[in-house]
């Protein structure tokens, strides 16, 4: 009995640091992950990195890990218009089977999901805000962004009649859509200006606009968008996506 309980206690020392060395090797791949991504995605802030999964080290042993989140905040996509970017708030993505090398410079992941916010602020940036005349006296530009529900966008069109400002913005529900990697903004039924007969080219040149998203980390591409209260909520997705390296 006594050399029985002697054995328990040394598995349980031995499991106990087992456990510690685990735990003090996944939070050093979690750190080194990190700054390769930073540096690799040239992202102002250091991501989180999780790697998920016990134990880390058997993982380790056969080259791949089973999940890994990561999590970037205000990246800033390029749009493919020069040096214009497009901040993208709470870029969280699941990567599952993550192969990678011995040092951690280079990380593929089989599959990615996530999910992202553009807030309406900074998707205002790319709709048609200045001022542009639609008809004979009769100008219009888009002041704001809002959440129109049921996943619809409110649009607010300033108008002016012959040099004076309609007191009251009309508001224009628009669906949001992905089209390739560009988001979309159409409106779902067009706008009037008083009496005026207006081509529907000219009216959408004012309320339909689409924000282009060149390069999102990693490879993974837009999957499906929709509007929500603080903005337009993004879906995310990739095979092969290169994590680091």
């Amino acid at each position: 009995m006594r050399a029985l309980r002697i054995l328990l206690i040394v598995a349980v020392i031995l499991g106990g640091l087992f456990v510690l060395v685990d735990r003090v090797a996944v939070h050093f791949a979690e750190s080194e992950a990190a700054g390769r991504l930073k540096t690799s995605e040239n992202l102002a802030r250091t991501p989180d990195v999780s790697i998920k999964g016990f134990p880390f080290l058997t993982q380790v042993a056969g080259g791949e890990l089973d999940d890994i989140e990561v999590g970037i905040k205000d990246y800033e996509a390029p749009t493919g218009k020069g040096d214009e970017k497009i901040r993208i708030d709470d870029l969280n993505a699941d990567m599952k089977g993550v192969k990678f090398s011995g040092n951690y410079r280079s990380a593929t992941a089989s599959t990615a999901t996530g999910t992202a916010l553009i807030t309406y602020a900074e998707l205002l940036k790319t709709a048609n805000s200045e001022t542009t005349q639609v008809a004979p006296g009769i100008t219009a530009r888009v002041i704001g962004l809002s959440d129109g529900g049921n996943g619809k966008i409110k649009v607010a069109v300033e108008v002016e009649t012959a040099g004076i400002k309609v007191p009251t913005p009309i508001h224009v529900l628009s669906s949001v859509t992905v089209q390739g990697d560009s988001v979309k903004v159409n409106a779902d039924t067009l706008p009037t200006f008083g009496p005026a007969e207006l081509a529907e080219g000219r009216i959408r040149s004012i309320t339909d606009f689409q924000q282009k998203l060149d390069r999102l980390p990693g490879g993974i591409r837009l999957d499906k968008v929709e509007a929500a209260k603080d903005g337009v909520e993004i879906t995310v997705k990739g095979s092969d996506v290169r994590l680091v390296g």
